[in-house]
């Protein structure tokens, strides 16, 4: 049973689970992909819950996204999906049906046309109210050395949160 929550009643579950993996995921018109995502922030922006990721140019996901204009982050709190999680992190959607390859179930979001990952219990739905390109020269020398070495910058989604809810 899907349980309506608050954006923050799972943050911290949210947030422990994010480093190790979480599945961003995108559908436009009949394309659909779900990536693993380690990096993002939830919080209020412009008086609204915002989740925001980080999706490269390069990515598969990035012209869905771009189209699409909405996004859903699904989290596993107690399931262990590794092994979906490193597969969709590693291999591209035009190369691969990551939810046949993984044995996922791609589930109809409650708001957004975007769906869920029905093997993960908490799930983000969001509609993107803002999206900016990184600007280089803005980032910390340490941080642009380290994690943009081949200079692969990312976009910014800041997604309003217009459902949350975890599976019971």
């Amino acid at each position: 049973m899907k349980e309506d929550v608050k954006y923050n009643d799972y943050l911290k579950d949210a947030l422990e689970q994010l480093p190790k993996g979480a599945f961003l995921t995108v559908r436009d018109g009949e394309r659909l992909n779900t990536m693993t995502i380690g990096w993002g922030t939830v919080g209020i922006t412009w008086q609204k819950p915002v989740f925001m990721v980080m999706v490269r140019h390069s990515r598969y996901t990035y012209s869905l996204l771009e189209n699409a204009k909405e996004f859903t982050v699904s989290i596993p709190i107690k399931k262990d999906l590794k092994k979906a999680l490193a597969f969709c992190g590693t291999k591209s959607g035009r190369e691969f049906d990551k939810f046949k390859e993984c044995n996922l179930t791609a589930e109809p979001g409650k708001v957004v046309n975007s769906p869920i990952v029905g093997e993960c219990e908490l799930h983000y739905e969001c509609k993107v109210i803002y999206q900016q390109t990184m600007e280089p020269a803005l980032l910390e020398l340490k941080t642009r050395k380290l994690a943009y070495p081949k200079n692969d910058y990312h976009v910014m989604y800041y997604g309003e949160i217009v459902a949350c809810y975890i599976e019971e």
